[in-house]
């Protein structure tokens, strides 16, 4: 009976490791606009949470970020005070709207309170990122912003990240403390909200490895919002109930693809 229970035991663990890896974390960042023109409204809204995007859901708590900003040329701008706090499902997300005052490429970063995650015994930091053009400027999307914004892992990429159709390679790069992250495993998802099917377990979250550079591509074969989170392992453990637990660091970037009419 013992050995019985033991094997019944392994096995659900088992299964709900594969369910872990099938539904990744994912931080978001996603603007009601990732391109506004000259004749759109120069206000956009932005929703910040943490959850499972292809299955909608379940929604994780999120505590009030450790930073929330934007960074436009070579100038951050802290946006922390804006955030208001939305509950969904009982956990908290939060909402912001922001101004567009010039013409630029705005990066808005974020990086969260350590998310405590017991299923795998470790915390979790998804450091995100999402790039919105205003006003034609097409300029600077490209550019790392770790060091502006002061945060310790970001995708840079490669691909104009917005303006993008469904089926184009979108392609970016890997960093950690300022330098490329040699075989990086990036998650890739699709936000589906609940609605999108997959055939399999397995077709939830999509894996690319990066190169020995960091380097990573996708071709994204839906219109939506995509998220690509490259997994590492942070250098320092944080403590819990006195013990060195791991820490895993996600350079997260959200990108969004249209259907070409």
């Amino acid at each position: 009976m013992g050995k019985f229970f033991i094997g019944m035991l392994v096995c659900a663990v088992a299964a709900f490791a594969l369910v872990s890896v099938a539904s990744a974390h994912f931080a978001m960042i996603i603007p009601s606009k990732d391109v506004v023109g000259k004749d759109d409204k120069k206000e956009i809204g932005l929703l910040i949470q943490f959850t499972h995007p292809f299955e909608g859901g379940p929604q994780m708590q999120m505590d009030k970020p450790v930073k929330f900003g934007v960074v436009a040329g070579d100038q951050a701008t802290d946006l922390l005070g804006t955030l208001k706090e939305k509950k969904v499902d009982g956990k908290s997300t939060w909402e912001t709207n922001f101004k567009i005052t010039k013409p630029a490429d705005y990066v808005f970063f974020l990086q969260p309170e350590p998310f405590w995650e017991p299923a795998e015994d470790k915390f979790i930091v998804h450091v995100t990122k999402v790039i919105v053009d205003a006003l034609g400027a097409e300029e600077g999307w490209d550019k790392p912003i770790a060091a502006t914004a002061g945060i310790p892992a970001e995708i840079v990429p490669l691909t104009r990240p917005y303006s993008l159709y469904a089926g184009n390679l979108f392609k970016g790069q890997v960093f950690k403390d300022g330098k490329p992250v040699s075989g990086a495993e990036v998650e890739v998802e699709f936000w589906g909200k609940g609605k999108t099917k997959a055939p399999t377990d397995a077709h939830v979250c999509q894996v690319v490895k990066a190169d020995h550079n960091g380097f990573f591509s996708f071709a994204m074969p839906k219109a939506g919002w995509w998220g690509f989170s490259a997994v590492m392992e942070a250098a320092t453990p944080l403590k819990r109930e006195g013990k060195d637990k791991k820490v895993e660091l996600g350079a997260v970037l959200w990108v969004h693809a249209y259907a070409m009419e």
